[in-house]
């Protein structure tokens, strides 16, 4: 029962977070209506988000373990609550920046305790795996109500409106009730290794972990693929709107398609895991992640928007770029499943700070170019760049699998 309480706290909490990270595509949109700023200046929200949870998450990941998972988690839910409530009120383009920032320094506390909560909760690589996926399964499902919780306060006859901005108050409610849940669940602190000597000691260690051969390639895959993930999915709201002609509400609600096909992805990941080795698997959802775009992005030319008034007249094109969500999802929380498995769980929240450090890059970059390019070269051209980090992110998983492979014959040996 004490075990079902935590899974449900972290579910809890990373379902709020998965709202109000994912809805920087949408609040991009919105910003670009509201307050006539360009797509370049619009796109350094991803930053304000991103870098604030690289930054926290490099300062204070190594930190976490002692002053305890369930005040760390409880300081971000307060601080995003906070947030959302000063948001609506101020109502300008700096307080949306701010926003973001407090959101993504509370989910770097909220992801470093749950990574390492979900180590203390399982035994072996095939359990780690498979709470991990159900856990980042719930986030994607976040996401997916998160489109349609913005989208019912976007009014599309009038979208220089600021009624939107109304949102972040029931979604500040929800975030206290997250933290009632979490302040009552029975989550242990982390052990500690009795020969670290303190704070600074153990942010060396972080520091040391990242210069691992294994450890750099690991880094680099997720550094890709975070690229490519909030490159389309951030973009593609405005995709929707300027491309494919769609209204505003409708090129949210579309959006959500993203979203589920990612949820369906990482919960069937699990399963079909059981039956094919991670690497080949990996490599399929590549290929056809690939395929789909170069399908697909053709057929975004000449659009007629006449007649374009909801989700089921949409051009063929809005349907099938966003499921490409179900080909890149289990490349995420597999990858971070195989490299935590392989580490002592003391180590755990270390190496989760480098996971959120390396993600946040390339959260910020990949919704920095894309932004750049669709302002210059137009959406299909930005869409058609994510073709080059998925080529690279295929190079970057054969290095990895072979240094996996290194360290779990030479594990075999020792122990023999």
């Amino acid at each position: 029962m004490s075990r079902l309480l935590v899974i449900s706290a972290i579910a809890a909490c990373y379902f709020m977070f998965a709202i109000l990270l994912n809805s920087v595509g949408t609040v991009i949109l919105q910003s670009i209506n509201s307050f006539g700023i360009s797509k370049p200046d619009a796109s350094t929200l991803e930053g304000f988000k991103d870098l604030s949870i690289a930054l926290v998450s490099f300062l204070v990941a190594s930190f976490i373990p002692r002053i305890g998972y369930k005040m760390a988690m409880l300081f971000g839910l307060l601080l995003a609550a906070g947030a959302c409530l000063v948001t609506p009120i101020w109502g300008d383009f700096v307080a949306i920046k701010l926003l973001f920032a407090c959101i993504g320094t509370s989910f770097a506390l909220v992801k470093v305790s749950v990574y390492s909560l979900v180590g203390q909760l399982t035994h072996d690589t095939r359990s780690h795996s498979s709470l991990l996926n159900t856990i980042e399964g719930i986030f994607m499902l976040g996401v997916l109500s998160g489109y349609w919780i913005f989208s019912a306060y976007i009014d599309p006859e009038a979208p220089t409106s600021l009624d939107w901005l109304n949102v972040y108050y029931p979604l500040a409610a929800v975030l206290f009730i997250t933290a009632g849940i979490v302040l009552f669940s029975p989550i242990q602190k982390a052990p500690v290794e009795p020969q670290n000597n303190g704070l600074i000691h153990e942010f060396v260690d972080m520091l040391k972990l990242a210069y691992k051969p294994l450890v750099l390639v690991f880094v680099l895959s997720v550094f890709l693929y975070v690229l490519i993930e909030q490159g389309i999915g951030t973009w593609l709201p405005t995709f929707n709107s300027e491309v494919l002609h769609l209204p505003v509400d409708v090129s949210v609600q579309i959006t959500s398609i993203f979203a589920a096909m990612i949820a369906i992805g990482r919960l069937m990941a699990g399963q079909i895991l059981k039956y094919m080795n991670w690497f080949l698997f990996l490599n399929i959802c590549i290929a056809m992640m690939a395929i789909l775009m170069l399908l697909s992005l053709p057929l975004a030319d000449d659009i007629d928007p006449t007649g374009i008034t909801g989700i089921f007249n949409a051009p063929i094109a809005a349907y099938l770029l966003p499921l490409a969500g179900l080909m890149m999802a289990p490349i995420y929380p597999i990858i971070n499943s195989v490299m935590l498995s392989s580490l002592e769980k003391a180590k755990h929240a270390q190496m989760t700070g480098l996971i959120v450090v390396f993600s946040a890059l390339g959260g910020t970059t990949g919704s920095v170019i894309t932004g750049l390019v669709f302002d210059t070269f137009g959406g299909k051209n930005a869409f058609y760049l994510s073709l080059l980090p998925m080529a690279l992110l295929a190079t970057t998983l054969y290095f990895f699998r072979n240094s996996t492979n290194k360290l779990a014959s030479s594990t075999m040996q020792s122990g023999q």
